[in-house]
């Protein structure tokens, strides 16, 4: 018995296959081999095609069956995670309106902005636990605005998860979690939040039927089963958005955990049980896999926009002389904590919701031509990320979240000795790795949802921890000394 995870992110789909019983992955895969491209038509704008996840979700998965050599019937359920926040409209034929307005895109934020002192700051923090932001419910605002033919032809909007979802299945489904994560959803009525509808002018008739995220969402349609391989009526049992799948995937669940990832962008994730926010919506609250109005569990998100997308730009554009990440982190490594006074300030992938959403953009300061070199360079790139996570895990800190243990995928930036060495000394916190990914974590997630686990615990029985960092102590002086100077730098830029 088999269980399949789709992960649906912005640089690339990855697929893995699962045996139910050992939890071992029999195989993975993602498509494409490059990452994906961002239109990015305007300054601040970012887009994707959907049709291209869909394109590139049925590679990886011809990949996968052909590397498992498995009969299809023996897969039992499908889990699904995405990219958050991103907003898709489909007609009522089911067609695509416009490519997807994703996460890193900023052309929202003043709608936002606008109804979070409209509604009133209070009323929005204490019912959705959030500004209304640069979030979904702002960039369906954009549309209705700026493409207003295109918004009378809306028949039902969606999250990345539910578009893929509809194209397996043929049905449109939203969950909790999807509701809460585009801000549309109010947790002290447990209900679409009216308040936002009616500020932005959203028809409800636009949303999907609300699914759980765990359980019998969907099945696959006879058409999904010939494109894919699959069996017709292969379930559909669980969904959510990366993060707090990323959590789950670390066995995340309850209060006082945290999960962290470090790709395109940068999150630290905390488990709340209780309905509380940052009042300046700088870090961001949103149900946990594991929410219900009658055991609340939600995630408190810290997310850091430029993280490995500095790290590719540095790769692609200023050590092209270098072969691969690898090489960079060797190089890097000959420079010393604090990269001789040298800081970069990472914010050059569109607003921050760190910094209350103000768009900085990236900029390096105290260079000095006659000492520093390349690997300087690309050892300030990665401590400004891991700084720029301390400046929002200290706002996490302040809501009463207690950072000792962060567990965290063996992937991406967390690769780099560097990174996870500098995060663990600056945050005086145990750095735990664990060999998954989102897409393990959702195929294990699908078995809970079919039933086939009791409970967590038995899904994440075999998570495998390769490694534990431990902070640097005798060296903390010299991470903080060069804290203290990188936030300097971002008073002035602020």
């Amino acid at each position: 018995m088999y269980l399949l995870g789709y992960d649906i992110g912005s640089s690339s789909v990855k697929v893995c296959l699962i045996e139910a019983s050992s939890g071992k992955v029999i195989a993975s895969d993602f498509s494409p081999k490059k990452e994906m491209k961002i239109m990015a038509e305007k300054p601040g704008w970012a887009e994707q095609n959907p049709a291209d996840w869909w394109i590139n979700l049925k590679l990886a998965h011809e990949s996968v069956m052909q590397k498992a050599s498995i009969d299809a019937e023996d897969i039992k359920a499908i889990g699904i995670t995405w990219q958050m926040h991103g907003l898709i409209m489909v007609d009522k034929d089911q067609n695509l309106l416009r490519p997807s307005i994703i996460w890193c895109d900023s052309r929202a934020v003043s709608y936002g902005e606008k109804a979070f002192q409209d509604i009133g700051e209070e009323k929005c923090l204490s019912h959705l636990l959030n500004s209304p932001g640069n979030f979904t419910a702002s960039k369906l605002a954009w549309v209705k605005e700026n493409e207003p033919e295109l918004f009378e032809k809306i028949d039902k909007i969606m999250l990345p998860g539910d578009y893929i979802a509809m194209k397996l299945s043929g049905e449109t489904g939203i969950t909790i979690e999807g509701l809460s994560e585009g801000i549309f959803w109010d947790f002290k009525n447990n209900t679409l939040s009216k308040d936002v509808l009616d500020y932005y002018g959203i028809p409800q008739a636009f949303f999907p039927e609300i699914v759980p995220t765990f359980g019998l969402q969907a099945t696959v349609s006879a058409s999904a089963a010939q494109e894919l391989g699959l069996k017709k009526g292969t379930p559909i049992t669980y969904r959510a958005g990366d993060q707090p799948n990323n959590a789950l995937s670390l066995n995340v669940f309850n209060p006082g955990e945290i999960a962290s990832t470090a790709g395109t962008s940068g999150v630290v994730y905390g488990v709340l049980d209780k309905l509380d926010y940052d009042k300046h919506s700088r870090v961001n609250t949103f149900a946990h896999v594991n929410y219900t109005p009658e055991q609340i569990r939600l995630g408190v998100l810290l997310c850091i926009n430029g993280t490995g997308i500095l790290n590719s730009w540095m790769k692609h554009n200023f050590a092209t002389s270098l072969s691969s990440y690898g090489d960079m982190n060797e190089l890097a490594s000959l420079s010393p904590i604090g990269s001789k006074g040298l800081s970069i300030i990472p914010f050059g992938n569109g607003a921050e919701r760190v910094l209350e959403n103000k768009d900085t953009h990236c900029s390096i300061h105290g260079i000095n031509f006659n000492i520093h070199s390349k690997g300087d360079v690309l050892r300030a790139a990665q401590e400004g990320i891991v700084f720029s996570y301390e400046y929002g895990m200290d706002i996490m800190r302040h809501m009463g979240i207690d950072i000792q243990v962060i567990r965290a995928g063996n992937a991406n930036m967390f690769l780099s000795s560097i990174f996870r060495q500098s995060l663990s000394s600056i945050s005086n916190s145990v750095i735990e790795l664990f060999d998954t990914d989102g897409a393990v974590g959702a195929a294990r997630a699908a078995g809970i949802g079919l039933g086939f686990y009791k409970n967590s615990q038995e899904a994440f029985s075999s998570l495998e921890k390769i490694a534990v960092i431990e902070p640097e102590t005798e060296k903390r002086d010299q991470y903080l000394e060069a804290y203290s100077r990188w936030r300097d730098y971002l008073k002035q830029v602020i």
